[in-house]
């Protein structure tokens, strides 16, 4: 399958799985939950066939004894791919993150400075942390009034003026439509 793909795919493929195994590590043991996330990525998302999931498994075999360094992967992602790749990065990062209970801070703030390092902007930033932080299983059993969500879905804080709501909602509407 690897050959009969484009450079920069194979690529793209072979440094997201680099980086988030790299952030599964971070608590010193990749677990079956994490794999499993990063697989049903490419399962599910990009919809690969049997044959692209055994590429995907062994790379994650590659990415467990990988000697490179965290920074390595990163400073390449930035500098190979647009915005929109490192948004679905950074995306995935907290998916892995919030596989956990409870949430490690640590990990928290080493996504923080990831979308630091790959210019996320903050508003981007707030909007993927509250969607995590709000479908956590910690904040599924805490009641959370609707609003809440609503807000943080906007990636606003509660109680923003209509005007902000408004901003809001348009921004991610274009973003994502």
């Amino acid at each position: 399958y690897e050959a009969s793909q484009s450079e920069s795919h194979n690529r793209f493929v072979w440094l997201l799985v680099q980086i988030l195994i790299h952030i599964s590590k971070i608590d010193g043991n990749v677990s079956r939950e994490e794999v499993s996330t990063i697989q049903n990525f490419f399962q599910y998302n990009l919809r690969y066939s049997q044959t692209q999931m055994s590429w995907v498994k062994n790379l994650i075999k590659e990415a467990i004894t990988s000697e490179q360094t965290l920074d390595q992967h990163l400073a390449e992602f930035k500098q190979s791919f647009a915005y929109e790749p490192r948004l679905i990065l950074l995306e995935l990062i907290y998916q892995l993150i919030y596989t956990k209970e409870p949430i490690p801070q640590q990990e928290v703030d080493v996504a923080r400075k990831i979308a630091s390092f790959l210019e996320i902007s903050a508003y981007d930033l707030n909007t993927i942390e509250a969607k995590f932080k709000y479908r956590s299983r910690q904040a599924q059993e805490q009641s959370i009034n609707g609003a809440a969500k609503h807000y943080a879905t906007l990636g606003l804080e509660q109680g923003a003026s209509k005007d902000d709501i408004k901003k809001a909602y348009r921004k991610l509407s274009m973003q994502y439509h």
